[in-house]
């Protein structure tokens, strides 16, 4: 019997997980299928749509927007990842009946800058733009690597206070920083809009890497602004999309892909 996996959204008809999941099944030479499933945006038709799922003998789901918080609040078990982002993108059954949940996004982010791109976090004195959900998930991988520093900066500054006590890192107002910093990192949701944070140009002078979460065609508006005032790298979040679902499909199937043939699949698609 195939294996049952799929990823719960509204909308989801855009979402590419079950083809690059089906690039990780071939790499493993495995039978799986990879659904997506469109769930009502509210708490009570996801947990039905959930609970349905996993009765019917479902392996693996994955969660994207909006119903991240929904699968926090209502899994069994949250690792400890998951329980820093206040946020869960991956469900795992355990034998027991009940659902573990994980949230990839952070070590997806991590896998992409220091195994595909070649950055080296550790000592790195990060900048992170943006205070909600994706920044949050990011941040505890992040510290994991021994960063010698990470800044976090959002247009609600009391925001960027919050997480800065939550995780021991730094907050400071946009028109306080300073060129100091080697990787920054946008975790905003402006780029789906074309919208740049309101940072100063000269922060990007002497800046090895910008990094967008968001991903495109083209580089982002954020990605052209960055080297246009200095930043020497740009790199958007396709890399982070294949490696944070990659590390879902090794805690369900025990399995490592390779994310690197995937990422230049998917990266020749969108440039076609």
């Amino acid at each position: 019997m195939t294996t049952q996996y799929t990823v719960f959204g509204n909308p989801i008809a855009h979402s590419k997980s079950p083809q690059i999941h089906s690039l990780f099944a071939a790499q493993e030479q495995a039978q799986i299928s990879y659904t997506r499933t469109l769930v009502e945006n509210n708490r009570e038709a996801f947990q039905a749509a959930l609970n349905q799922f996993f009765a019917n003998g479902g392996c693996g789901a994955n969660v994207t927007l909006p119903f991240k918080e929904h699968a926090f609040s209502l899994c069994d078990a949250l690792s400890k990842r998951a329980q820093a982002a206040s946020a869960v993108n991956t469900l795992i059954p355990q034998s027991n009946g009940t659902i573990l949940g994980d949230n990839t996004d952070g070590i997806g982010l991590v896998s992409d800058l220091r195994d595909h791109l070649g950055i080296t976090l550790s000592g790195c004195r990060i900048l992170i733009l943006g205070a909600g959900g994706a920044a949050r998930g990011v941040i505890l991988p992040l510290l994991s690597c021994e960063p010698e520093r990470i800044v976090i900066a959002n247009r609600t500054h009391s925001k960027a206070i919050d997480l800065a006590n939550q995780f021991g890192i730094h907050a400071q107002e946009f028109a306080t920083l300073k060129p100091e910093f080697d990787l920054i990192i946008n975790a905003t949701s402006g780029s789906v809009s074309g919208d740049i944070p309101p940072i100063s140009p000269p922060i990007f002078s002497g800046c090895l890497w910008a990094y967008d979460m968001f991903y495109s065609a083209k580089p982002t508006a954020f990605l052209q602004f960055a080297a246009q005032h200095g930043a020497q790298n740009t790199a958007d979040g396709l890399g982070m999309l294949v490696a944070q679902a990659a590390a879902a499909y090794q805690l369900w199937r025990g399995f490592t892909p390779q994310i690197a043939p995937v990422i230049a699949t998917l990266r020749a698609e969108l440039s076609a």
